[in-house]
């Protein structure tokens, strides 16, 4: 990437273009928009934080110009569910029972997280999350040991510059008491949070219940937290059918036949769930969020009801899930979702009697604007559309991995990676530029994040 009108980029500088308006020139444009189109080579014009024009050769003369001349340009990733705090933990309950990252990781481990296990374990996250070009992150954190916990994931979030819905979750304890069968209630410090940074005017910030549902609480205790996170205008993520200790509770037909189903929820993975239940979160205009590594990775888990979801009309938004089990960047998630479906469907293993066609397309479209409904922002994010919001990915299109580009859709979707990420744009302002971070040290990032590893772990970092 290289920067005109006045703009001096000295070599080995990170620094990115600023200023009220700036001008992508000459990129390949993946608009998503359907209306729009997409641009063989087009130009993109932001005003402030938000997309002002998209066409072949604008004529602007009051911009600094940014040559993304052989880069591809696309919506910013949108990530639906990812526990970000454990991101100092990256890769190491892979090989092991699913059933013991529960035990470990959700009671003893969590349990002892301090407030600033919790902040370098978000702000890693983060900073990992927008290096990959993931610009909006659904942060399902449910490490509400107090609420200097929660203080620290959000204060995590905003450090890093990312566009952040904080689904605000439970305390970890070293017994059940909150998980199985609980009569406790969510906790209240939620309505704390939503008066103390979620009332202003940050339009990075927005909140979100991490519910436990069905299979978690008692009835009354699910019916009441939805009730709370509708009292509070907030959207609700809640995890359902995941392994069959969870499924045979029937979560989302739970909710329907209380009556509560609808368009603020998000169910995580439905792996287990019926073909009613699917059909029931279709009608009620829900969404489904699938952590497609970590699923693939997670024995027992069930299988990913991709074909069930599309014969429906369900189009999932994608996540990251845990980084303890999985990687959370969002080109992983697509390439083994397109992958996986095909191998499903060509092996003659859905239950679906004429599976429908998965295209590119659509897997791009799923880790993009379908993200934004999911977190409900697709108003402003998840398309490179005039009027939205400049959250916007640069990649190289030069790079041996992926030129000669024939379809820029395809180039994304099969081989591009983190290390094909040139620049990261959120709001405007650029938090990665030629291929380096901005915003954040990561070196420092790191080395705090080793010091959490090697308390929270209980042992050297290099084991």
């Amino acid at each position: 990437m290289t920067v005109d009108s006045g703009f001096v980029r000295h070599p080995g500088s990170t620094d990115a273009p600023r200023g009220p308006r700036t001008l992508l020139r000459g990129a390949a444009v993946v608009t998503l928009d359907n209306e729009l189109g997409d641009f063989e080579q087009a130009d993109i014009l932001i005003d402030g934080d938000t997309i002002s024009m998209v066409a072949p050769k604008l004529e602007v003369h009051d911009a600094r110009v940014v040559d993304a001349t052989d880069m591809i340009a696309i919506p910013g990733f949108v990530d639906t569910h990812r526990h970000t705090w454990q991101s100092a933990m990256r890769h190491g309950y892979a090989e092991m029972n699913p059933l013991q990252y529960f035990a470990d990781v959700l009671q003893g481990i969590g349990a002892a997280y301090t407030p600033e296990d919790v902040h370098i374990g978000t702000l890693l996250g983060a900073a990992s999350a927008l290096n990959a070009g993931t610009t909006t992150l659904v942060d399902w954190s449910h490490i509400q040991n107090s609420p200097e916990h929660s203080d620290a994931a959000i204060s995590a979030l905003v450090e890093s510059g990312i566009r952040a819905v904080f689904a605000h979750g439970w305390p970890l304890t070293t017994d059940d008491r909150w998980t199985k069968d609980s009569a406790l209630p969510h906790p209240t410090d939620i309505e704390r949070l939503n008066k103390q940074y979620f009332a202003g005017d940050n339009p990075l910030l927005t909140l979100a219940m991490a519910a436990r549902g069905p299979e978690m609480t008692l009835p009354t205790v699910w019916r009441a937290d939805l009730e709370l996170a509708r009292a509070l205008g907030i959207r609700t993520s809640v995890h359902v059918g995941a392994y069959p200790h969870n499924a045979v509770h029937h979560a989302v037909d739970q909710y329907g036949r209380a009556g509560l189903l609808g368009a603020d929820m998000t169910f995580v993975h439905c792996c287990g769930c019926t073909d009613a239940e699917l059909a029931m979160i279709a009608a009620a205009g829900a969404s489904v969020s699938l952590g497609v590594h970590c699923e693939m990775n997670s024995q027992g888990i069930g299988d990913i009801p991709l074909d069930r979801l599309l014969s429906i009309g369900l189009r999932p938004s994608l996540s990251g899930d845990t980084e303890t089990k999985c990687t959370g960047d969002m080109f992983t998630q697509m390439r083994l979702l397109y992958a996986y479906y095909r191998s499903w469907r060509g092996g003659g293993h859905s239950t679906v009697s004429t599976p429908p066609d998965l295209m590119l397309r659509d897997v791009l479209e799923f880790a993009t604007i379908e993200g934004a409904r999911a977190a409900g922002l697709d108003h402003c994010v998840g398309t490179i559309t005039p009027g939205k919001q400049a959250d916007l990915v640069l990649i190289r299109a030069t790079d041996v991995n992926l030129a000669p580009v024939l379809d820029p859709v395809a180039a994304v979707v099969l081989s591009a990676h983190e290390g094909n990420v040139d620049s990261v744009l959120v709001a405007g302002d650029f938090v990665k530029a030629n291929g380096h971070p901005v915003r954040l040290d990561h070196h420092a990032v790191i080395r705090k994040a080793k010091i959490s590893q090697k308390r929270v772990l209980g042992h050297p970092v290099n084991r």
